[in-house]
């Protein structure tokens, strides 16, 4: 009896009962702030820059003839957005960037795919490819204006350049490495070549073919403040340009804002749209832990 109350209490001493934690209930703001961290800290980095650049501005450490200020730039924007010459360059310069984007868009793909699950059409195309592609696009643009001019034709070809190599390269690349357990599978049910290349190939290859378009946007942008500076004709690469000429700092600073909020839109969709489609890549730890 004896022995037994003393392991009783030897039992008690030497373990405890653990109650479960009770979670804290935070307020409505801390909720809201983990929901948008990153934007909160986004925004943040972004103001402090505007107001340390504001600061630097107004003690003479910037000379705003070159690098402006931003109530300087805000002035300059509020006075360009009431000129109709400034909306008829945006929209030039848009559909530069469109009309070049789709056209590469609905040639670089099927090219892509059919390069790189046709055995002979590789052959035959794989030799052009890494010649055009060596060659820098900048060298291109007195070729194309000796054939078409300086026009808005010469600036959208461009940057049709700048967005096809860079779509059809990585769509070669996703149909060549397509999972060969996938093909094998399929090959085991009978599939047809067509019913294949349809339910197997494309969807593997979807993930290679966003993250060749969120590189081609950037390109695109690229050409087009290329093309446009070389041309002087319209669009906002003119604006810049004018803007340097007359040591305007804060109207150059204004389109190459413009430029970079464009980038950033397209490439922020371009990235939530290849975020999507990385569903269809087959995952590494998933292979891993079908091998053991």
């Amino acid at each position: 009896m004896t022995d037994r109350s003393t392991l009783s209490t030897v039992d008690s001493a030497a373990y405890r009962v653990i109650s479960p934690r009770v979670r804290r209930r935070r307020s409505p703001i801390v909720r809201w702030y983990r929901r948008n961290e990153r934007v909160v800290l986004g925004l943040s980095g972004l103001a402090a820059f505007l107001a340390l650049w504001q600061v630097l501005a107004s003690v003479g450490a910037v000379d705003p003839q070159f690098f402006g200020s931003p109530t300087g730039v805000f002035d300059a924007a509020v006075h360009e957005v009431q000129i109709p010459r400034f909306w008829n360059d945006v929209r030039y310069s848009l559909t530069e960037v469109i009309v070049g984007f789709v056209a590469s868009l609905v040639l670089a793909v099927p090219l892509g795919l059919a390069i790189g699950w046709y055995r002979r059409v590789s052959f035959a195309f794989d030799p052009w490819l890494n010649f055009l592609n060596a060659i820098p696009r900048p060298a291109l643009i007195p070729l194309v204006v000796l054939w078409v001019g300086l026009g808005i034709e010469m600036k959208t070809i461009i940057v049709f350049l700048g967005g096809f190599f860079s779509i059809i390269l990585p769509t070669v690349e996703g149909v060549r490495t397509v999972d060969q357990g996938l093909l094998d599978v399929a090959h085991s049910f009978r599939a047809s070549q067509r019913r294949l290349f349809l339910s197997v190939v494309i969807p593997a290859t979807v993930p290679f073919i966003a993250a060749g378009v969120r590189l081609a946007l950037g390109r695109l942008l690229i050409g087009v403040v290329v093309a446009e500076l070389y041309a002087q004709t319209e669009g906002l690469g003119v604006l810049i340009e004018r803007a340097a000429d007359v040591l305007d700092g804060n109207r150059m600073i204004f389109g190459v804002l413009l430029f970079t909020l464009m980038g950033v839109l397209t490439t922020e969709i371009a990235g939530r749209i290849e975020r999507h489609y990385q569903r269809w890549r087959p995952s590494a730890n998933l292979d891993l832990e079908e091998g053991v």
